[in-house]
C-alpha cells in the first residue's frame, strides 16, 4: 500500500508541475496588445497571403491578418480583415500592399502612408474602416509585362540591326584602322627612343651653355670689363677724329654739289633713253606674240579706224546692199 501511495503522489505531482509549466508558458506568450480591425480592399491578386500573416507598418510588426474573403456586392473585390495595434498611426492616407518574405513566397501585408492626409481613421468592430490596397511589385510587373515585352522586342530588333553584316564589316574595318594607328604609334615610340635617350646629355650641354653665357654676360657688364674698356677707347678715338671729320664734311659738301649739278642730269637722260628702248622692245615682243609670222612676212596692215582714210562702217545684220 505504501508503494502505491508513493506512486500516486509522484504522478499527481508530475501532472501538476506540467500544468503549471503550461500555464506559465501561456501567460508569458499571451498577447495582451489591444488591436482594432481594418478592412483592406484589394482589386488585385493576393497570392501567398494567408490568415495569421504578419501586418507591418513600414517594416514594424503591428498586427495580424484575421480573414480573407470575397466581397459579394462587388465581384472581383477581395476584403482582407486585419487586426492592427490601436497605437499604430493609421491615417486617411494610409494604404496597404503585399510584401514577400525572402524567397519563400509567403506574403505579408505592408502598410505605408503618403502623408497627404494625416487625420486618424476611426474604426471599431461594428463600423470597420476601409483602407485601399495597392498593387505590389509582382502585380506591377504583371500589369506592365506587355509593355516590357514590347520594349524588349524593340531592343532585340535594334541589337540585331546593329550586328548586321554591314555594321560588322564597318566595325572590323574600324578595329583594323585602330590597330594600324597603334602600330604607327609603337613605331614612332621606338624611333623616338634614341632621341629620348639623348635628352639627358642634351640638357646637360644646354645647362653648360647657359652657364657659360651667363658668365660671359657678367664679364661684359662689369665696370672694369673688356666691353666698357673698349667703349671708352672708342670714345677717345672719336674725340680725336673730330677734327678730321670737319675736313671730311667740307669734302663731302663739295662732292654733293658736283653730284647734283653734273652727275644727276646725265643719269636722268640715260634713264629716259633706257625707258624708250624698253617700250620699243615691249612693242616688238607684243607683235611677235600676237603674230609670230611677222618675223618672216612682216607686220600685217591693220584695218583703218574711225576717222582714218579707208574706214567704212560695218553693215547691220539683214541689211540690203544698195544698188
Amino acid at each position: 500500500m505504501e508503494n502505491k501511495s508513493h506512486a500516486f503522489w509522484a504522478g499527481l505531482f508530475t501532472i501538476g508541475l506540467g500544468v503549471a509549466i503550461a500555464l506559465v508558458v501561456f501567460w508569458f506568450n499571451l498577447d495582451r496588445t489591444v488591436r482594432v480591425p481594418y478592412d483592406l480592399i484589394s482589386h488585385t491578386n493576393v497570392t501567398g497571403l494567408s490568415t495569421d500573416a504578419d501586418v507591418r507598418y513600414r517594416g514594424l510588426a503591428v498586427g495580424k491578418v484575421q480573414s480573407i474573403r470575397f466581397d459579394h456586392t462587388h465581384p472581383g473585390t477581395i476584403v482582407i480583415r486585419i487586426l492592427v495595434d490601436k497605437n499604430a498611426p493609421i491615417t486617411r492616407s494610409t494604404f496597404g500592399s503585399l510584401g514577400l518574405q525572402g524567397v519563400t513566397g509567403i506574403a505579408f501585408v505592408q502598410l505605408d502612408d503618403t502623408g497627404a492626409d494625416l487625420n486618424p481613421v476611426p474604426t471599431s468592430a461594428k463600423h470597420v474602416a476601409q483602407l485601399p490596397m495597392r498593387p505590389g511589385l509582382l502585380d506591377q510587373l504583371q500589369q506592365r509585362g506587355d509593355a516590357l515585352l514590347d520594349e524588349l522586342q524593340t531592343v532585340v530588333a535594334r541589337a540585331d540591326a546593329m550586328l548586321s553584316e554591314p555594321t560588322r564589316t564597318q566595325l572590323l574595318a574600324t578595329a583594323a584602322s585602330l590597330q594600324h594607328a597603334a602600330d604607327a604609334v609603337t613605331t614612332l615610340a621606338q624611333a623616338a627612343t634614341p632621341a629620348a635617350a639623348q635628352l639627358p646629355s642634351t640638357m646637360d650641354a644646354l645647362t653648360h651653355t647657359l652657364a657659360s653665357t651667363n658668365a660671359l654676360m657678367t664679364t661684359l657688364s662689369a665696370t672694369n670689363g673688356p666691353l666698357v674698356s673698349n667703349l671708352n677707347k672708342i670714345g677717345a678715338a672719336a674725340d680725336r677724329a673730330g677734327g678730321a671729320l670737319a675736313t671730311m664734311d667740307a669734302s663731302l659738301q663739295d662732292m654733293s654739289t658736283r653730284l647734283d649739278y653734273e652727275t644727276l642730269p646725265r643719269v636722268n637722260a640715260l634713264a629716259t633713253d633706257v625707258s624708250g628702248a624698253a617700250r620699243a622692245f615691249d612693242r616688238a615682243a607684243n607683235v611677235f606674240s600676237t603674230s609670230p609670222t611677222s618675223v618672216l612676212f612682216g607686220v600685217a596692215h591693220t584695218q583703218p579706224g574711225p576717222g582714218e582714210p579707208g574706214f567704212s562702217w560695218p553693215r547691220a545684220a539683214g541689211a540690203v546692199a544698195p544698188h
